[in-house]
């Protein structure tokens, strides 16, 4: 049975809802459809499961670009509706007729709908009786054919029959949609009314994180053009190596800085400042799109050739007139030349079909204007995709945050998570060091206990910026020493407290048991996952099976994943940045800082604009 059917404008504003069904939903799937699935650029999908405390729901949809409407069905999963596609397109189309911009109440669509749902469920119904009585005279036509019996007229009924089952099957087509296979996920086709006329748009079933695992890993090497285009633009000056002193000065400046803390005394951070300098955190990046200009300039001067190619009158006709209406013809070519592009640029196979498909769904059906090209408006349409997904959608202010956790008298806690390798506990000095330029106490917590030199490491680090650093040693169990550094800041008044874990493979069971213990222990205010820009699509991997270990060995009824990410060695990766895109694409969670160096001072914010301008050219 349908539960609910919901029309309402891309802005938000409810236009219509049947007031027949008239039933409560149990939670929010309409608010987590719009939050989860259509602000991610996932609207492709050809529906989204939601689980709620004693019901579970499928939402399907369509779109009518044109009028910038969202029509969303729900009903019970347990439930195979046949009929649902149908009626939203039917729905669609009626609505779109009595549709006025400046009308808010659609009291006389009652009526219209109450005809149109009759109309999809006899079709629905007359489609399982097609089915029923067709199964078995194939069945029976298999039999004759094994049996050889020789009796003509039953051959004849037989195959006479199951011909007229096909093609009732063939007639009622288009209410099938894959769902004789049962499946919750229903991996249909979209339907979309354009001018009176169905146009299916080829959309796979709902985002599975499990199908990443299967990604092929692009590889993250720089490419040798754009480095020697930048070399041409602004030559560098050649650095010349210093001489060396033969004599027997004393030298200026020392390279040991394991001295203990008391030699220098406080004056180590002032003398670190001086060295180091402000933070890239705090320093406004400007981006320059001169470059992207001169690209452009030069993409259209080769591109003449593809437009002599397609006509010189076709082509400058079509773009004075304007099109009727885009339909999926005219955006396949944009769109596959799109999409090979995206995977240049290190952006995982599955997600950008997936966001070609959310972009085709966004502009089928769209009227093309006058003097523009498809390609530009798939561009566009594809860089407002991209900056609504790379965008954050809270608050990433983490200065704010631990001033209002000041104000409740406790630290905030920071957790940083990881495979082996990534810069974990480099990037956690970084972060301490920008810290403490905003006159934020910090306090670091070794809870590395797996890993030699892990403690002695941080140990140094510790020691350069001149923070507190809580330390058990080896051997010991990483949550109860997070909770003891927890308590020993909140007797000391540290404001923040910097928590150093081991890192571990995502599919090393007993560590991840171990990290899952640490948050659940601790509550921690932030759970960043460091990784590595370079490493391409295996980044994906490990940051959704992080969150899915996370998930699985929870004893919370709400476990707590992931909730920002950190990118590091972003200065080796060139143009290859599709690595940030695939894993805010496939969590959810922001990039809250970027490593792009090896000093103190080398973290910053990642620059959306900067990162959208490199993947689209």
């Amino acid at each position: 049975m349908l539960e609910q059917l919901l029309i309402f404008t891309r802005g938000g504003l409810i236009l219509w809802t049947c007031k027949e069904l008239g039933n409560a939903l149990r939670g929010s799937p309409i608010d987590t459809l719009i939050r989860s699935c259509l602000l991610e650029e996932r609207s492709g999908a050809a529906s989204y499961n939601y689980d709620a405390p004693g019901a579970a729901y499928t939402l399907k949809w369509t779109f009518h670009n044109e009028l910038g409407l969202v029509f969303v069905a729900v009903y019970q999963r347990i439930l195979h509706l046949l009929y649902v596609d149908d009626l939203l397109a039917m729905v669609k189309q009626g609505f779109s007729e009595i549709y006025d911009p400046k009308r808010m109440v659609y009291d006389d669509f009652d009526e219209t709908f109450r005809q149109l749902r009759m109309e999809a469920e006899a079709r629905a119904n007359e489609l399982k009786k097609t089915k029923q009585v067709g199964k078995p005279l194939n069945n029976a036509r298999k039999q004759g054919q094994d049996k050889k019996t020789g009796f003509g007229e039953n051959k004849k009924s037989n195959s006479g029959l199951a011909e007229d089952g096909e093609a009732e099957r063939t007639k009622g087509h288009k209410l099938e949609n894959g769902y004789s296979n049962g499946n919750h996920v229903v991996e249909s086709k979209l339907t979309a009314v354009v001018n009176g006329k169905e146009n299916a748009s080829s959309n796979v079933g709902a985002f599975d994180v499990n199908k990443l695992q299967k990604l092929r890993s692009k590889g993250g090497k720089k490419t040798d053009t754009v480095a020697n285009k930048g070399s041409k633009e602004e030559p560098k000056k050649k650095v010349t190596k210093k001489n060396r002193v033969w004599d027997e000065k004393p030298t200026e400046a020392k390279l040991d800085f394991t001295d203990p803390v008391g030699e220098n005394g406080d004056n180590n951070i002032e003398v670190l400042a001086a060295d180091q300098g402000q933070s890239m955190m705090d320093k406004e990046e400007v981006f320059s799109s001169d470059s992207e200009d001169e690209e452009d300039e030069d993409g259209d001067k080769g591109g003449k050739p593809d437009a002599k190619k397609k006509g010189w009158f076709s082509t400058m006709f079509q773009s004075i007139s304007g099109k009727a209406s885009l339909d999926k013809a005219d955006l396949e070519p944009a769109l596959k030349a799109l999409k090979d592009r995206l995977m240049t640029k290190n952006v995982a196979e599955e997600i950008a079909e997936k966001l070609c498909e959310s972009v085709a769904a966004s502009l089928e059906g769209k009227k093309l204007a006058s003097f523009t090209r498809i390609s530009s408006t798939v561009q566009a349409a594809m860089e407002e995709a991209l900056v609504r997904i790379l965008t954050p959608r809270r608050s990433i202010d983490i200065l704010r945050d631990v001033h209002a956790a000041k104000e409740q008298k406790k630290p905030y806690v920071v957790v940083f998570v990881g495979v082996n390798g990534v810069g974990k506990s480099t990037n956690l000095a970084k972060v301490a060091y920008w810290l403490l330029q905003h006159k934020v106490s910090v306090m670091m917590a070794a809870c590395d206990t797996f890993r030699s030199g892990a403690v002695e490491q941080l140990r140094t680090h510790a020691r350069r910026l001149q923070i507190p650093i809580f330390e058990k040693g080896y051997e010991k169990d990483p949550a109860v020493v997070a909770k003891e550094a927890i308590q020993e800041a909140s007797r000391n008044g540290s404001d923040v407290v910097l928590v150093d874990t081991a890192g571990r493979m995502q599919d090393n069971e007993p560590l991840m048991r171990a990290l899952s213990k640490l948050i659940n222990l601790n509550s921690p205010d932030l759970v960043l996952f460091v990784g590595e820009a370079l490493v391409g699509n295996d980044a994906v991997d490990q940051l959704s099976k992080f969150n899915q270990k996370l998930a699985d060995l929870s004893t919370s009824p709400q476990p707590r994943l992931i909730d920002g990410i950190l990118l590091t060695k972003f200065d080796t990766i060139d143009d290859k940045v599709g690595a940030a895109l695939s894993m805010v694409y496939i969590s959810g969670a922001p990039v809250m800082f970027v490593g792009c160096g090896q000093s103190y001072t080398d973290l910053k914010k990642l620059n959306v604009k900067s990162i959208v301008k490199t993947l689209i050219k």
